[in-house]
């Protein structure tokens, strides 16, 4: 059963790692537009003033503070979220962290914990809000990476929890297609955003982490998690300079690991030592920004494209061409040459 998704204005959205970066500006824009927000991320302070913010701007937000990487925890955040809002219509899950250093020398607690969060915590996420999704309709967003298609040196373990984030989604809504369930599932995949990500990561490279160009303003994937909610996407790649690196690795794999040997470790690192790690305890949120010092794209032409209405017309074009191509004999041709 399709599900058609109601205005952005009308909807109760519920978004965890709320409380900086892509969730903090996903939750402004959201609620700046008129849905009403329910952040969840694990510092309480962080997500109150957040609340206050929106709430100083005209806009509708609550909080809950939880750590996705406990099941009751988000169970008890789809219940509230039901029992105070009459339900919710969109859930996204967006918490995640990295560690950054060479896949056999990070310790095995840092990377558990890291899937514990960004893998454990999507599954936590899409079991508590499932069961409301299906009762009566609704998006769950998850969001990966574009290490989820393409894996990263030095992000071993985060392109792994990515990876793992697409299989499980992909299975999901599979599953849910087959039982008739009126659930959009989408994956976003943005590339390198200017958020404090980078500075809340554990380092074990002796340097702060530091985002490869090109880098993208939170904000645009923002934008794209939004569009979601408005209408059913498969999956969208945040950011063209992203989506050329995906299809290269697609295309000519051996060639981009020669081209990330050579440069992927020296853009990953920043001159400086690292800052601290919000992996383990809950660190300063508050910001959607992390204060890149170097071109951040406010817009992505590519990723605006692919959400325009006049993409949908791309498979059916595709499919009448090939029609078209049949019915003049192009297959026929084509097995003889």
């Amino acid at each position: 059963m399709k599900y058609r998704p109601r205005p952005l204005g009308e909807q109760t959205i519920v978004l965890t790692g709320a409380s900086s970066g892509i969730g903090l500006a996903t939750a402004r824009l959201a609620a700046g537009r008129g849905a009403h927000v329910v952040l969840v991320a694990r510092n309480a302070s962080d997500l109150e003033g957040a609340v206050g913010e929106i709430r100083r701007s005209g806009g509708r937000a609550t909080c809950i503070a939880a750590d996705v990487s406990d099941p009751e925890a988000m169970r008890e955040v789809a219940d509230r979220t039901a029992a105070e809002c009459g339900s919710f219509d969109t859930w996204i899950n967006d918490a995640g962290l990295s560690v950054y250093g060479r896949t056999y020398e990070t310790p095995l607690d840092d990377e558990r914990r890291l899937f514990d969060v960004n893998y454990w915590g999507v599954v936590h996420g899409c079991r508590a809000a499932l069961p409301y999704l299906r009762a009566r309709g609704g998006t769950l967003i998850n969001v990966g990476s574009i290490v989820s298609d393409r894996a990263v040196p030095l992000q071993g373990a985060y392109s792994a929890s990515k990876h793992a984030v697409k299989a499980y989604t992909d299975a999901l809504r599979m599953e849910l297609e087959h039982d008739g369930a009126p659930v959009n599932v989408t994956l976003v995949k943005p590339g390198a955003i200017d958020t404090p990500f980078f500075e809340h990561a554990a380092s074990h490279m002796q340097a702060e982490p530091s985002p490869p160009p090109p880098v993208y303003a939170p904000d645009v994937v923002a934008r794209a998690i939004l569009r979601c909610a408005e209408r059913p996407v498969r999956e969208i790649t945040v950011g063209g300079g992203a989506r050329l690196l995906t299809l290269l690795g697609a295309v000519a794999p051996r060639m981009t690991d020669l081209l990330m040997e050579r440069t992927m470790f020296r853009l990953q690192q920043k001159d400086a030592p690292p800052t601290g790690d919000t992996l383990h305890e809950p660190g300063d949120g508050g910001r959607a920004s992390g204060g890149h010092e170097g071109h951040v794209a406010r817009s992505s032409a590519y990723t605006a494209a692919m959400l325009s209405d006049a993409a949908r017309l791309v498979p059916l074009v595709a499919l009448g061409a090939a029609a078209l191509y049949l019915a003049r004999g192009g297959w026929a041709t084509g097995a003889r040459a």
